[in-house]
């Protein structure tokens, strides 16, 4: 046995590490993997520019698109829900900061987002 000093993050930690001769290992069979099918992205449409006046509406948080209760041409008021962004396992409404219509939905149910992405733009 071996003691060795280690230090993560700044916090000092001891550990004790036990010697062992290769001769004593048995090899292990590799474990096989199964094969794993990732799903398909989803594409999400192009981003459109906002209109001369127009609201554009991002993600206050890295998070995923659970639903979208908006399309384009809708009429929104101030505070109606546009859609809902899970992040962190809660599900957080994005409403609508302005009256308008709905000029472009940038992103799809299902797609993953980064804070500040636009997600729709009002008109």
């Amino acid at each position: 046995m071996k003691k060795y000093n280690v230090t993560v993050n700044g916090t000092a930690y001891e550990i004790t590490l036990e010697v062992v001769d290769a001769a004593d290992v048995k090899a292990a069979p590799a474990p096989v993997a199964a094969p794993t099918v990732a799903p398909a992205p989803v594409a999400a449409p192009a981003p459109v520019a906002a209109p001369a006046g127009g609201e554009t509406v991002n993600s206050p948080m890295p998070g995923t698109i659970l639903s979208i209760n908006v399309q384009n041409g809708s009429v929104v008021k101030k505070g109606d829900v546009l859609m809902i962004l899970e992040a962190m396992k809660m599900e957080n409404e994005i409403m609508s900061p302005c009256d308008g219509t709905i000029a472009s939905v940038n992103v799809n149910a299902g797609a993953s987002v980064e804070t500040g992405a636009v997600l729709c733009v009002i008109a």
